[in-house]
């Protein structure tokens, strides 16, 4: 009797998670995974269009594929920590965008050799990679902001929460004249 007792109070009550079910919530997680596919696809696209051109920034380059795609596992599963985590790694990959853009379309200098996809298409990409991630940043702090996290527990006998139950019925009318 004892070990049960233990047991039963070890054992986490079920829980539901309200903000996850609201359209916002969802909406916003949608949207921090579709920017992140378009971002590891674009870096994806620079990586193998200019792999021979990207002297020093391959492992960089990677890194951020690797990490955005990690970030993607915690996001559908609803962790709301990585979400300034995602804001700022979306930032300092802007920066670098920023940066690197433009060196795509001055490569008309002697010594360049011409990457695999023309160097002016991969400039392009590289350049929508900025408002892409400034995008990102919005969307995944209004994520941050609707509280993922936040746990109702379900009672025994409470099928559907607290917030989905019907009202009691109505008492009858008292009769008039009495």
């Amino acid at each position: 009797m004892v070990w049960e007792d233990i047991k039963a109070s070890e054992e986490k009550p079920p829980v539901r998670h309200p903000n996850r079910e609201l359209p916002e919530s969802q909406t916003a997680r949608f949207g921090t995974l579709l920017l992140m596919a378009i971002t590891m696809f674009a870096l994806l696209v620079v990586a193998v269009g200019g792999w021979s051109t990207l002297m020093g920034a391959k492992v960089l380059h990677i890194g951020f594929v690797v990490m955005f795609g990690i970030y993607t596992g915690y996001v559908l599963k609803w962790n709301r920590g990585v979400l300034p985590v995602i804001a700022a790694t979306a930032v300092i990959l802007a920066v670098f965008a920023l940066v690197a853009g433009p060196e795509w379309f001055a490569r008309d200098k002697a010594g360049f050799e011409e990457p695999t996809l023309p160097a002016s298409l991969l400039g392009i990409v590289t350049l929508a990679l900025i408002p892409i991630e400034m995008l990102l940043v919005v969307v995944s702090m209004w994520g941050f902001s609707q509280k993922w996290n936040v746990e109702e527990e379900i009672l025994p006998g409470e099928a559907e929460g607290p917030s989905k139950q019907s009202p009691p019925p109505a008492s009858p009318p008292a009769a008039a004249g009495a």
